[in-house]
């Protein structure tokens, strides 16, 4: 078996203080202490890598301007050559990160993946590119909002970071250097220790991403909320799905999000808006393949009015 690569994954848009950041890294003898280390540049702005101020010998740079060359092969090959026992990637602003992931070897693992933003331009940004914005917060672990001097509001950054990921750190880096972890609470806007969790219609989205995230807080609860029925001839009789659909960050990338539901009586037609009550367990189910997931086990089935918003949204 190859030896696993560890990966450090920097990505925002260009002039966001990724090289900087990457600068600094490496010359951080705590980081840096020999390790061979593979840089690879997808990105260049105006500021320049300058391996006079760390120890260089063991950091080399490849500089990859076409997204085409982000294949497994080629990231293979790189790896080889300079026999690299590591990799920093600065991913350009503008190419979305599942290809990166897909294009990944095997042996490429993900230890870190930091986002940066420069706090005066990034809601404008978000407005103008939702899509690009969203990519880069889905799965990173930290995103570092630099230049922050108080003249951009806290709250909206951070709303616009929740929408996106509940588990992702928030820093605000002042111009003079010092860094402020984001502390605003999150909570969520309904009571999972209920005896009914029950989830009003503009709050699906979060409930389902709760749900998926934090299953374990879920089991064995009861659960209220308005969805939409579905119907399969493969599924057999006693099992339904029910769901709604969801937008993440805009029009395209609108999907069903669906739940595996049980009940002992003839199962509904599809296409049908209901209040469901039931209680959660993960477990198999034919919704699911053969992969265990949320099951509902169906308490009551009501008639309910299609929701204001039939597409659920995170904010």
């Amino acid at each position: 078996m190859a030896k696993e690569i560890p990966v450090y994954l920097f990505t925002g848009f260009l002039e966001s203080g990724k090289t900087t950041f990457i600068q600094g890294t490496l010359e951080d003898e705590r980081f840096n202490a020999g390790e061979r280390t593979l840089v690879l540049v997808c990105e260049e702005g105006i500021e320049e890598y300058d391996p006079s101020t760390f120890s260089g010998k063991n950091v080399f740079f490849e500089y990859i301007d076409d997204e085409r060359l982000i294949n497994p092969v080629n990231l293979a090959n790189l790896v080889k050559k300079y026999r690299a026992e590591r990799v920093l990637i600065e991913y350009n602003g503008m190419w979305m990160l599942d290809p990166l992931f897909a294009a990944m070897p095997d042996n490429w693992v993900v230890y870190q993946e930091f986002s940066f933003a420069d706090s005066n331009t990034y809601i404008t940004y978000n407005a103008n590119m939702r899509n690009y914005s969203y990519d880069k917060l889905k799965s990173c672990d930290c995103i570092v909002f630099n230049r922050f001097d108080g003249s951009v509001d806290k709250m909206e950054l951070h709303k616009i970071v929740r929408g996106a990921s509940r588990r992702t750190d928030i820093v605000y880096e002042h111009p003079g250097g010092e860094a402020e972890v984001d502390d605003i609470e999150d909570p969520l806007p309904f009571d999972k220790e209920a005896s009914i969790i029950k989830v009003e219609d503009q709050d699906f989205a979060l409930f389902y991403r709760d749900l998926s995230e934090e299953m374990q807080d879920y089991e064995g609860k009861t659960v209220q909320f308005v969805a939409l029925t579905g119907n399969s001839e493969r599924l057999p009789e006693g099992v339904f799905v029910v769901g709604r659909q969801i937008m993440t960050c805009c029009v395209e990338d609108i999907r069903m999000a669906g739940l595996a539901c049980e009940c002992s009586g003839k199962k509904p037609d599809g296409g049908l808006w209901v209040r469901v009550t039931g209680v959660l367990h993960k477990k198999k189910s034919p919704a699911y393949g053969s992969k265990p997931g949320p099951v509902i086990t169906i308490k009551a089935l009501m008639p309910a009015n299609e929701p204001e918003e039939p597409v659920a949204t995170f904010y």
